[in-house]
């Protein structure tokens, strides 16, 4: 892709690469899980280290990737760019500066990949843990934890997971900090590792209601299930 000589440690500063992109609306949130992806496992373009972007997305996408903690475009996009990247939101873009006008306006969105993420553990772990809690984001969060487990698992797995991650079980999930996910991710990863059985739970009923509204939302957030395009 890049000449070798461009090659930097991930410990150190970004490599004299940077991807640039006026991304097409109706992938660009597909991309950006899939290069996330690619960002926990250094692979593509991150084989060369730290490679930073600038991307465009559709303004209200950008608002999500950047949303802080207790907003409400807070969403499971937020937590997943956010846990690897260091995300900058960083300037609007009217729609009426293209030709042909789009019918909405644009952010400009800056990312450098951590050195190190905030949830150091599996891109697929963190992203059902994270999508599980986001399935009912006006519910208490507890109740997208329950998703995680089979039913009759609830009464023994629920109350454990929220204990032991000190994690206020009526808190809503866009009122959750990164290392408040981080702490769920961590005891989901030890139950599964007690409990095998129950990481092959999947519960396909749960899906990403508060960004159900965008066509650009990966269905049910499988990363599996995407085609790279």
């Amino acid at each position: 892709m890049f000449s070798t000589e461009l090659r930097r440690e991930w410990s150190e500063r970004p490599p004299n690469v940077h991807l640039i992109g006026n991304l097409p609306f109706s992938v660009s949130t597909r991309l950006i899980i899939l290069w996330l992806q690619d960002i926990s496992q250094r692979n593509n373009a991150w084989k060369y280290g730290r490679v930073p972007m600038t991307l465009t997305f559709q303004k209200e996408v950008a608002e999500r990737m950047a949303a802080p903690v207790m907003t409400s475009q807070r969403c499971r996009l937020s937590i997943m760019c956010q846990n690897w990247c260091q995300v900058h939101h960083k300037f609007n873009i009217p729609g009426s500066a293209f030709l042909p006008k789009p019918e909405v306006d644009v952010g400009v969105v800056h990312l450098v990949p951590r050195e190190v993420p905030v949830i150091d553990l599996p891109f697929p772990l963190v992203e059902k843990v994270v999508r599980c809690v986001f399935s009912f984001r006006q519910k208490y969060c507890v109740r997208g934890v329950e998703s995680l487990f089979p039913r009759g698992s609830w009464e023994r797995l629920v109350p454990e997971m929220m204990e032991r991650a000190e994690v206020n079980p009526q808190a809503r999930p866009f009122q959750l900090t990164v290392p408040e996910f981080g702490r769920l991710c961590h005891v989901y990863a030890e139950i599964i590792q007690r409990e095998p059985t129950m990481a092959r739970y999947n519960n396909r009923q749960a899906k990403v209601k508060d960004e159900a509204d965008d066509e650009e939302e990966v269905e049910d957030g499988a990363v599996d299930d995407i085609e790279r395009v």
